[in-house]
């Protein structure tokens, strides 16, 4: 306790003494903070609620229990990007304060205690942006709810506390590897990974969807019907693990294959440097990608599927709520992915930025070589450009494929209009990498080759 305490304390005097590139950090990991608070919080508020209940908001859409439920659900999935915004940032802090970390080993701090004080300074960072969410969301639910129950009120003190302790164990998570030696080095320790962990979660996705599968199926065939089931719930999570461990598998899988080829193939030096990095180290960057793809195919699908329901909507007469209801529901779950697809290119902004502060010394000596800047900027775009295209092509087709079988479904018509969607998201994600060319400036400086 007494140790832990100590941690705290440093963690929160080298969060104060920051300087103003460190409070850009600060900023950020606040803001995801605040939004997973508020996702949390919202989710919290209606949990609480039992049965029928008249909601002043949102048209009716959250007064049965089945698809309040389902909006708790689209809010706790997207708590998903954002604990990795929050890991992202806790990574690129870590690089960024590596010489105080550095003055902490000299100090006598173990590899371990540095950390357990980077995690912290996460942790206070996240404190502060739960603590101005709750603040907000707190004064607009008395004003909705005149007399919340206390299932309400202990929800959101338990996500009050909770997102602090899940920014924390995010930032502990991102900088496992991450060792500060007493001479001012960063550098990653431990085997290179082998994207086997990725698979064995995606095995183990797969293995829950079938025990869900048999869930259903006893449950079916059982006479108390009225008892409730655990398939969907498991169902639920099967599917989020094997999608998310599969898309990971899936980006570093195809960052290795397509450094691999070009590198024996590339023509030009910013090809052949970028070919090299992703050979090197393809799993850099898997996590990042692997949202982007996930969001491709969320994004491709969803737009099918809403074009053919507005479509039902408008033409039907005979519906047992207003067509604002159907309306309401669609576009709020347009907004979810909307919300992802905007924290999942912050992170990639973010993690594209890490990569770079990561590799400063390398890039310096490279340009003391006399490697042009131009062209060490190109390659840091085609990192982002070259392992996407191929991933991002298949997530597209995957997502229209959704899109066309709804609408077959329906017997309506097709709307081929969403193919585009993926080179709409394709493009996004380069112009979110290239935010990160203007810190290149700085990693170049001759300054950064005296701690190599």
């Amino acid at each position: 306790m007494t140790s832990l305490r100590t941690d705290l304390r440093l963690a929160w005097e080298l969060t104060r003494g920051s300087d103003r590139g460190e409070w850009w950090r600060v900023a950020l990991t606040a803001a995801g903070a605040a939004l997973a608070t508020g996702f949390a919080l919202a989710a919290a508020t209606l949990a609480s609620l039992r049965g029928s209940y008249r909601v002043p908001v949102a048209s009716g859409l959250l007064d049965q229990p089945g698809t309040r439920s389902g909006v708790i659900a689209g809010l706790l999935l997207l708590l998903v990007p954002v604990l990795g915004f929050l890991g992202q940032c806790a990574r690129i802090g870590a690089v960024h304060r590596a010489r105080r970390l550095a003055a902490l080993r000299l100090a006598g701090a173990t590899p371990g205690q540095v950390r357990r004080i980077a995690a912290l300074e996460t942790g206070l960072a996240c404190l502060l942006g739960s603590a101005a969410a709750t603040a907000l969301g707190v004064p607009l639910l008395l004003r909705l709810w005149s007399e919340p129950p206390a299932a309400a009120w202990a929800g959101i003190a338990v996500v009050a506390a909770g997102v602090p302790l899940l920014g924390a164990a995010a930032g502990a998570l991102a900088l496992r590897r991450v060792v500060a030696s007493p001479l001012g080095r960063v550098r990653r320790v431990g085997p290179p990974r082998t994207g086997r962990g990725p698979g064995l979660l995606f095995l183990a996705g797969l293995l829950l969807v079938g025990v869900a599968t048999l869930f259903a199926v006893l449950g079916t065939s059982s006479a108390a019907s009225n008892r409730p089931s655990a398939g969907l719930p498991l169902t639920m999570v099967g599917a989020v693990l094997a999608a998310g461990a599969g898309s990971v598998w899936l980006s570093g899988a195809v960052a290795g294959a397509v450094g691999r080829i070009l590198a024996v193939r590339a023509r030009s030096a910013p090809v052949l440097i970028a070919a090299e990095r992703l050979r090197d180290d393809p799993w850099a960057a898997a996590r990042t990608h692997a949202a982007v793809l996930l969001v491709t195919v969320a994004g491709t699908g969803f737009l099918g599927i809403r074009e053919v329901f507005l479509d039902l909507v408008h033409s039907r007469e005979n519906l047992a709520e207003g067509p604002g209801y159907y309306t309401l529901g669609v576009n709020l779950a347009g907004a979810a992915v909307a919300v992802a697809a905007a924290i999942t290119l912050s992170g990639l902004a973010v993690g594209t930025a890490e990569s770079l502060a990561t590799r400063r010394r390398g890039l310096a000596a490279q340009s003391a070589a006399g490697v042009p800047r131009e062209v060490l900027g190109r390659s840091l775009l085609l990192e982002t450009a070259l392992p996407l295209a191929p991933a991002v092509l298949l997530a597209g087709l995957g997502g229209t494929a959704i899109g066309a079988w709804y609408a077959l479904l329906t017997d309506r018509p097709v709307p081929w209009a969403i193919a585009l969607v993926p080179l709409g998201i394709y493009a996004a994600c380069l112009l979110a990498a290239a935010t990160s060319l203007p810190l290149l400036g700085r990693a170049v400086r001759p300054g950064e080759l005296r701690y190599v």
